[in-house]
C-alpha cells in the first residue's frame, strides 16, 4: 500500500471556506500531496510536502483522517495545517521535484465547481468538504 500525505491549508478569513490549490504546468489544477517516506509519520510528511511544493511553513498539523477511496492502492492521510498569518491571494513557487516546476498557487472555494481538476483531486475535495461539513 502506498501512503500519501495531503496537507490541507484553509484561508484564514474563513468565508467562503477556501483551500490551498495550485496550477501544475503539465497536469493542471491540484492540491499539494506527496508520498509518505518509509518510517515517516504522515503528519510530518504533510508538513514536509507543504514546504517542498508550496514554500509554506506549517506551524502545526493535525490529522483530519485518512481515505483509501481517493486512488486505488493508496491511502491518503489528510492533515489540517496552520501556516504563518501572512497569506497572499496568489503566488508562484519553484518546486524542484520531477526536474523542477514553477507552481502557481491560489485559493479554491471548497463549495464551488472543481471543473478542470483531475477526478483524483475532485474526490479529495469531496472528502475534505464532507469531513469539514457541508454548508
Amino acid at each position: 500500500m502506498i501512503h500519501k500525505a495531503c496537507p490541507i491549508v484553509l484561508h484564514p478569513n474563513g468565508a467562503p471556506l477556501r483551500l490551498l490549490a495550485f496550477e501544475h504546468p503539465n497536469a493542471g489544477p491540484q492540491i499539494v500531496k506527496g508520498t509518505v517516506e518509509t518510517d515517516e509519520n504522515p503528519m510530518r510528511a504533510a508538513v514536509r510536502e507543504l514546504w517542498e511544493e508550496a514554500g509554506l511553513d506549517a506551524l502545526s498539523a493535525v490529522s483530519l483522517g485518512q481515505s483509501a477511496d481517493i486512488v486505488q492502492g493508496q491511502t491518503w492521510h489528510f492533515a489540517l495545517c496552520r501556516i504563518r498569518p501572512l497569506v497572499r491571494e496568489n503566488w508562484q513557487h519553484f518546486c524542484p521535484d520531477d526536474g523542477g516546476h514553477m507552481f502557481r498557487f491560489f485559493w479554491q472555494d471548497l463549495y464551488r465547481e472543481t471543473a478542470g481538476y483531475d477526478p483524483i483531486f475532485v474526490r479529495a475535495f469531496e472528502w475534505v468538504t464532507h469531513k469539514l461539513g457541508a454548508p
